[in-house]
């Protein structure tokens, strides 16, 4: 019996339908992956991700169009270190403000009212400055007593990777790489919880890295921040050896 020409045409839509419903939670599941893997490596360029994820570089532009569309990522022009080569700058992507509070789970507002009360509890100014540091010393401290035991189970030249494999498991997504020209390495967090926090209240990111020169046992450098507005946290490590943790540095590179 002939299957009359309307139910055909419903039959049609229908799958049509379900189709184009699987391919639009394909599309967002793999843009997702090309945002998660910007938040876990930092910035990122096209052939970057394409590399990483197993897809052309055509797929991950069209992505990242969408991404940047939605203010999820936006695209800026990679850092040289050293002389510059002829040609422009190859274009990296980074996440948005708007893209970190996607993966971030951190109540922001809550953490800056309690650390705004702390200050003016202490009575203000330089007492409430000093005050906040306190809490945020106490806070990193308790984060690196979780740490110290694998880090100082590492051979020396091993214990910054030691620290970004624990820095990950707390969320961090950090990695280590060679220093440009140095003798030494970096630690690069791709991501940070409180980096929102951060920005009203800098004692956070300095008593993180008084705490990364304690647990490391070396000076330390912080070149850049997500608070300031850079895509990476990175701190230069040089190769081990010991001094105090009081010649942490925790500011920014002034160049």
């Amino acid at each position: 019996m002939p299957v009359p020409e309307e139910l055909r045409n419903t039959g049609i839509v229908k799958y049509a339908g379900e189709a184009q419903e699987e391919q639009t939670a394909g599309e967002r599941s793999t843009r997702n992956r090309v945002a998660r893997s910007i938040l876990d490596h930092g910035p990122s360029t096209a052939a970057d991700l394409a590399q990483r994820l197993g897809l052309t570089q055509a797929a991950v532009r069209r992505h990242l169009d969408a991404l940047v569309a939605e203010d999820i990522v936006e695209a800026r022009e990679k850092r040289v270190y050293g002389a510059r080569t002829r040609g422009r700058p190859a274009k990296v992507f980074v996440l948005t403000d708007c893209g970190r509070d996607a993966f971030d789970q951190a109540y922001d507002q809550l953490a800056a009212d309690a650390l705004r009360w702390i200050a003016r509890a202490a009575g203000g100014g330089e007492t409430g400055e000093a005050a906040v540091s306190a809490f945020a010393k106490a806070r990193v401290a308790a984060q690196a007593e979780r740490y110290r035991a694998d880090i100082e189970a590492a051979a020396p030249e091993d214990r910054t990777k030691a620290l970004a494999k624990a820095l990950s498991q707390d969320g961090y997504a950090a990695t280590t790489r060679s220093a440009p020209a140095s003798a030494g390495e970096q630690l690069c967090q791709h991501h940070c919880p409180v980096a929102h926090i951060a920005e009203q209240f800098p004692q956070l990111c300095e008593a993180e890295a008084e705490v990364f020169s304690s647990l490391l046992g070396t000076h330390v450098q912080r070149l850049a921040t997500i608070a300031h507005g850079d895509g990476v946290c990175t701190t230069f490590v040089p190769q081990a050896h010991t001094t105090t943790a009081s010649e942490s540095t925790a500011g920014r590179n002034p160049a």
